[in-house]
């Protein structure tokens, strides 16, 4: 593994100074080794074609060590094999099991989707969390899969079909439209926002850093905001959003729902810390409501992650 300063001399100056001007030197160290850890491989069975059971029972018969995880009763965390293994395997191609980050299966997770209602997925592919979703939901009830970009869209489409998912339907377009179309529609909202993507940042590889900016970040925020207000015009009074990113900065998280609770009639919601190495949002001159949302250190099994979760008042 790569020492802090080899690390630190890697990233741009700009990120490294952002994470010291959020958190402590202990805290930041995490973040440093978190992105130079080799992550292992998670991953989660598909309830629609598969049980827990049948996949550790069929793990352990081919000598792949895994590990349960503690909040999640459908994932597990390998300890012998990578991704290209269990990309072999026919459980993965007939889509039984889906390879996915742990952080990644928290928004679902904490939205709870249940059989029957409505959700909408805002940037959807590649489809991690709606068929994850749509497996909560046990194929009943309606989710519109959303995604902006035509070649994803037909990824998208591609995984809701290989994992058996019958109850979405995938729109291709903006996201900012949706809440016109379907104003105060959805039971529930998930909206995973494209951001700039500071927690799944691997020094191993540059072009997982190399495109960040601070500009890029300033554009990233104001795209937020446009799909939160849309996202809130889609959702019924009453309902539950969830947002998150999978980046780390206080500009496309915590001064996102600071700015949403300014300007929308919602509250925010507590969150069970799944695991101790969640951290509450950071209030540093926002609402002390912010301090609900978690963030998620990237570590071994973790990538980096925020996760708000959002009542519209009635």
């Amino acid at each position: 593994m790569a020492s802090i300063t080899e690390i630190r001399k890697k990233i741009p100056q700009d990120l490294l100074n952002s994470f010291y001007d959020i958190f402590d030197i202990h805290t930041v160290d995490k973040i440093l080794y978190g992105i130079s850890d080799k992550k292992l491989t998670t991953l989660r069975v598909n309830t629609l074609k598969y049980d827990i059971k049948s996949l550790m029972d069929f793990f352990k018969e081919v000598n792949i060590k895994f590990e349960r995880v503690k909040w999640n009763e459908n994932a597990l965390i390998l300890k012998n094999a990578d991704e290209r293994d269990i990309e072999k395997l026919n459980i993965f191609k007939e889509g039984q099991i889906y390879l996915q980050n742990l952080s990644s299966m928290i928004p679902p997770i904490i939205l709870d989707p249940k059989e029957g209602e409505k959700v909408l997925d805002v940037a959807a592919a590649p489809g991690s969390k709606t068929t994850q979703m749509a497996a909560m939901m046990k194929n009943m009830g309606f989710i519109l899969a959303n995604e902006a970009d035509k070649i994803r869209a037909e990824r998208l489409k591609y995984n809701l079909k290989l994992q058996g998912v019958e109850i979405a339907e995938v729109r291709v377009g903006k996201g900012e439209k949706i809440g016109e179309e379907y104003p105060e529609f959805f039971d529930k909202v998930l909206l995973d926002v494209p951001c700039s993507g500071e927690g799944i940042i691997s020094i191993k590889d540059p072009k997982t850093y190399r495109g960040w900016s601070l500009k890029e970040v300033e554009r990233l925020s104001r795209l937020q905001k446009k799909l939160f207000e849309s996202a809130y015009k889609a959702l019924k009074k009453g309902g539950i959003m969830v947002y998150s990113t999978c980046t780390l900065n206080r500009k496309e998280n915590e001064e996102i729902i600071d700015w949403a609770l300014n300007n929308f009639d919602i509250k925010i919601m507590n969150i069970d810390r799944l695991d101790n190495n969640f951290l509450n949002g950071i209030d540093i001159g926002l609402s002390d409501e912010v301090k609900k949302c978690i963030r998620v250190i990237p570590n071994e099994v973790y990538e980096g992650f925020f996760v708000c979760k959002i009542k519209k008042k009635d």
